[in-house]
């Protein structure tokens, strides 16, 4: 991969990008930020209706998108939602495994069910289309491939136990795919935010438990989808392309403590 410049203006719009959790929260903020620099998407996500709405949105930009509600812990599924986004565009430049839970719980009651949740779709769902899209983009000689993991990837969270394996889990497989693909013209890299406002963190950090949490924090306050979008924009660009293997963490100085 030779050195060539890069679009200073961050656009991608010769890029189609793949992105779970698209209808709402980071997912929705990274899809739109996408639109705007001029990439077509596609939407994967379970929430039918709102996806629909964003996908709307995103062609008032311009963009051509596609829509795709599957159960991504299932090989089957993620198998077809590949080849339904190659039949259409031809490609995936893009993938952004963005879809995720958060189950909580103290490691001595946390129930098997919500530990085996959490692992299927923080974990085995990226794990999955990073493998079947990656697939593509070796054909290709061309990808990039962003995980959202979360600085619980990097410490401890009390009531995180499976939380945190996941997201330290992801980490690690982000590792491994960069150094096996990077000679495929592929990058890997990661994103590990702190608390970042969405409609459920802002219900969830709400009061007196959000105040004690921002004072953890040296900037003094939580983050916002957008600041996550512009940094899987960069991740995502021809300006990025030395960046491989990385975990670019999002949190204010939260985990350098």
């Amino acid at each position: 991969m030779e050195f060539t410049g890069f679009n200073k203006d961050f656009m991608i719009g010769d890029k189609v990008a793949l992105v779970t959790g698209a209808a709402s929260g980071i997912g929705k903020a990274i899809v739109k930020l996408f639109a705007e620099k001029g990439a077509n998407i596609i939407l994967v996500d379970i929430l039918d209706d709102k996806m629909a709405e964003v996908a709307k949105e995103l062609n008032s930009h311009g963009s051509d998108t596609l829509c795709l509600n599957y159960d991504i812990t299932k090989t089957d599924n993620v198998k077809d939602l590949v080849e339904k986004s190659i039949n259409k565009f031809g490609k995936i430049d893009i993938l952004v495994n963005c879809a995720g839970v958060a189950l909580l719980d103290n490691a001595e009651e946390i129930s098997e069910e919500d530990w085996d949740k959490t692992m299927a779709v923080n974990l085995r769902a990226p794990f999955l289309l990073s493998k079947y899209v990656g697939q593509k983009m070796i054909e290709n000689n061309y990808g990039k491939i962003i995980n959202i993991a979360s600085q619980a990837g990097v410490i401890a969270l009390d009531r995180h136990v499976a939380y945190c394996s996941s997201k330290a889990a992801i980490i690690g497989m982000t590792k491994v795919l960069a150094l096996e693909w990077a000679e495929h013209n592929i990058t890997v890299n990661a994103v590990s935010p702190t608390v970042i406002l969405t409609e459920l963190g802002k219900n969830a950090w709400a009061g007196e438990v959000g105040e004690a949490m921002k004072k953890k924090i040296p900037v003094g306050r939580f983050g916002y989808p957008e600041e996550v979008a512009a940094s899987v924009l960069y991740l995502a660009s021809d300006a990025a392309d030395m960046i491989n293997g990385t975990n670019f963490v999002i949190d204010g100085g939260y985990t350098i403590k």
